[in-house]
């Protein structure tokens, strides 16, 4: 065991959320904080002159690039611990160029994603988000309601689109539905994977057309790029509905607001293309699309679960032992 210098890289306002006294005395524990401990400019002269003694940054939301002219000024560096999911926007070359250690919270970050998603699908099921719409608009006819054969999520197949760590937990935990089968596409799956959490590992036509529900799970890449456009929309069954928890570019917004504007499909968005919509988006006017503020993530108290992952990560870091979740440069070519 080796006792790092730390210092925390992030915004004021995750700092204030994730950092509380038991964080703090648990960082505290494991490892030396000088002064500032915490910072959101490493381009400051006083924290400059800090860098040059840092072992390790545990950085998050708010956390500057480090590109190669900062990461220069600290030539102990040894382990970047995100606290937060992707590092796409925090890491550079020159971090795999000197064998920097990164690790990632998304594990501990995937499971506020996929409550949400199970919450979404149970209310696809239900057409919550379609009825409570239309009785802000009108008195609803509950005993018409009532007798709506539609409404239900007995013997729905639900589709979900990337098995990732997020798409996984989803698949484990539609386990509580009586569903009538869950449907996984992903080129990179391990077919015996998604059979022990509870899918069926299908080709993407397959699972549109017998879709109820689909679910998206997929990172933003160049090849990711509207996996749902104009083609693969028509061939979902009417009635269906889009859920997309993951990144706004995966799905053709133009296509979706085409169909969910004739009625014929339904959407449940926490996540848009471009994001936030503009003013007077159709799509956002629409009584069967619900969209929420990227709010499936970690947020409030949950952001804990990330500081706790990266704290947990520490702890082996500085006993010699191997990362939970390490990210490295072949690694992000794929994932989020």
């Amino acid at each position: 065991m080796y006792r790092p210098q730390a210092l925390l890289v992030m915004g004021p306002e995750p700092f204030r959320l994730q950092f509380g006294p038991a964080e703090l005395q648990r960082l505290r524990a494991l490892a030396d904080l000088g002064d500032p401990i915490w910072t959101d400019d490493l381009d400051d002269p006083h924290v400059r002159a800090r860098l040059a003694d840092t072992d390790v940054l545990l950085t998050s939301w708010g956390a500057p690039t480090l590109t190669a002219q900062r990461l220069a000024a600290a030539p102990r560096l040894r382990a970047v611990l995100h606290c937060a999911g992707s590092v796409r926007n925090l890491v550079s070359d020159e971090i795999w160029r000197r064998g920097i250690l990164v690790t990632s919270a998304a594990e501990a970050n995937a499971t506020p994603v996929a409550e949400y998603t199970l919450a979404a699908i149970v209310f696809a099921g239900k057409k919550a988000h379609v009825l409570a719409a239309e009785s802000r608009r009108r008195p609803a006819n509950w005993d018409a309601v009532h007798h709506r054969e539609d409404l239900s999520n007995y013997g729905r197949t639900i589709g979900i689109v990337g098995f990732s760590r997020i798409g996984r937990r989803v698949v484990e935990r539609l386990r509580t539905l009586d569903t009538a089968q869950v449907l996984v596409t992903d080129p990179y799956a391990d077919p015996a994977a998604v059979t022990a959490a509870g899918g069926r590992l299908v080709e993407l036509d397959e699972l549109l057309t017998a879709a109820d529900i689909v679910s998206l799970h997929l990172p933003e890449l160049p090849q990711t790029r509207h996996t749902l456009g104009t083609r693969e929309l028509a061939l979902l069954p009417d009635g269906a509905t889009v859920i997309n928890t993951a990144r706004g570019a995966v799905l053709d917004t133009a296509a979706l607001e085409r169909e969910c504007a004739t009625g014929r499909l339904n959407a449940i968005l926490d996540v848009t293309d471009p994001e936030p919509l503009p003013a007077g988006s159709l799509l956002a006017q629409l009584p069967n699309v619900m969209i929420t503020p990227h709010i499936a993530g970690s947020l409030g108290s949950e952001t804990r679960r990330l500081s706790a992952q990266a704290l947990d990560e520490l702890e082996r870091h500085v006993h010699g032992r191997p990362p939970i979740d390490a990210v490295t440069s072949e690694a992000l070519e794929v994932i989020a």
